[in-house]
């Protein structure tokens, strides 16, 4: 089964989607989007593209745990995107993925100009890759 995950952002959308395994994030992109509709838009337009058939969103959670605007935002975003693709949702707490993400893009020589363009996308992929470890381990128990 293919599983996109899901940065949702202010201006960019990152998306990763995995291979038929479940094991790794085998395509990204993102999605340069301020209209939640064109994002929408786009993302059933890549689920009907790539044949995904779960959706993991990131949750911005507060360093502290708690929920503040962004997580209330996302989980919005959550009920409009099941009811848009009829797709089943997880919010995935997402907290350091794009410090993350941005390290690693800085640690390959990207500069920052070059970071803001694919960020949202590593994001995305290092979500993923967290959801889909996580999956992994509860099978073996």
């Amino acid at each position: 089964m293919k599983i996109m995950a899901i940065d949702y952002g202010d201006a960019h959308t990152g998306i990763a989607i995995s291979d038929f395994t479940e094991t790794l994030a085998g395509y990204s992109t993102v999605i340069n989007s301020r209209k939640a509709e064109v994002v929408v838009q786009e993302i059933r337009r890549i689920i009907a593209e790539h044949g995904v058939e779960e959706l993991v969103l990131g949750y911005p959670k507060n360093m502290d745990g708690t929920l503040g605007p962004r997580a209330e935002k996302a989980a919005a975003f959550a009920q409009v995107l099941r009811q848009e693709t009829s797709l089943s949702v997880t919010l995935w707490d997402e907290r350091r993925t794009t410090i993350d993400a941005h390290n690693i893009l800085m640690g390959n020589g990207q500069n920052a100009k070059k970071r803001k363009k694919t960020v949202d996308a590593v994001a995305a992929a290092l979500m993923l890759e967290g959801y889909l470890t996580r999956r992994k381990l509860e099978r073996e128990r």
